[in-house]
C-alpha cells in the first residue's frame, strides 16, 4: 500500500466540516517583527515545507538568517477549509503541519532551504516522525514554482543516493504543487521561541544531502 493509500485511508472516517474564517494566527514573527501576512518585499519567494511537528521544523527555517524573510507555521495538502489544531489531529482533515518559509532568493538561494529540510529529519518515516505518528507529521515539500518542483525532486534523487548507501529506506516525501496554506493558531506560531524549553522531536538522519 502506497503513502498516499494510507492517507485516503485515515481520511476515510466522518470528514472534518470546513470553517468559514480562518483562526487568529497573530501579527508579526515574535522573533524577527516582519508581517506573518502578505505582501512580501519585491523579490521574494515562498515555498511550504512539513518535517513533522511544526514547531521544531519552523525553528530550522528561522534560524537561517538574514535570507528568510519571515516563517509561519500552519496546515496543508487537505481538504478541511480552515482547521484547528484539534481537527487536523484527528487525522481526519489530511493536512501536513507546514511551514511557509517567505526568503530572498538572492541571499538565500532554495537549494540551501532544500539542504536544511533534508537534514533536518528522516523523510523515509512515512506518516510519523520520530514519536510523532499520524498524518500530519509526513514529509513534505509543496512548490510555489515549476522551477521549485524540479529542484525539489533533483535534490531528492540526490539524497535518496545518500541515504541508501547508508542504509536507509526509500523516501517517502511528498513534492506537489503548493495547496491552499492556512494559519495555524498564534500560540503555534514561533513556538519554541516563546517556550524555550518546549518539546521539539525533530532529528536527522545524520545523512548529509549533497546538494549544490
Amino acid at each position: 500500500m502506497s503513502l498516499f493509500e494510507k492517507l485516503a485511508g485515515a481520511m476515510s472516517g466522518t470528514p472534518i466540516p470546513d470553517r468559514d474564517t480562518p483562526v487568529p494566527h497573530g501579527v508579526r514573527h515574535f522573533v524577527n517583527g516582519h508581517p506573518l501576512d502578505p505582501p512580501w518585499p519585491a523579490g521574494c519567494a515562498e515555498a511550504l515545507f512539513g518535517m513533522g511537528c511544526f514547531w521544531g521544523a519552523e525553528r530550522k527555517f528561522w534560524r537561517l538568517g538574514a535570507g528568510v524573510y519571515v516563517t509561519a507555521v500552519g496546515y496543508a495538502g487537505g481538504t478541511t477549509r480552515h482547521p484547528t489544531y484539534a481537527d487536523v489531529c484527528t487525522g481526519r482533515t489530511g493536512h501536513a503541519e507546514v511551514v511557509r518559509v517567505v526568503y530572498d532568493p538572492a541571499l538565500l538561494p532554495f537549494d540551501e532551504l532544500l539542504r536544511t529540510f533534508w537534514e533536518s529529519h528522516d523523510p523515509t518515516q512515512g506518516m510519523r516522525q520520530g514519536n510523532d505518528v499520524g498524518t500530519q507529521y509526513r514529509s513534505v515539500i509543496y512548490a510555489a514554482t515549476e522551477a521549485q518542483l524540479r529542484a525539489a525532486r533533483a535534490s531528492r534523487d540526490l539524497y535518496q543516493q545518500a541515504l541508501t548507501r547508508a542504509g536507509f529506506d526509500a523516501i517517502t516525501t511528498e513534492i506537489a504543487p503548493a495547496p491552499t496554506f492556512y494559519y495555524a493558531e498564534a500560540d503555534h506560531q514561533q513556538y519554541l521561541a516563546k517556550n524555550p524549553d518546549g518539546y521539539c522531536g525533530l532529528g536527522g538522519a545524520g545523512v548529509a544531502c549533497p546538494i549544490g
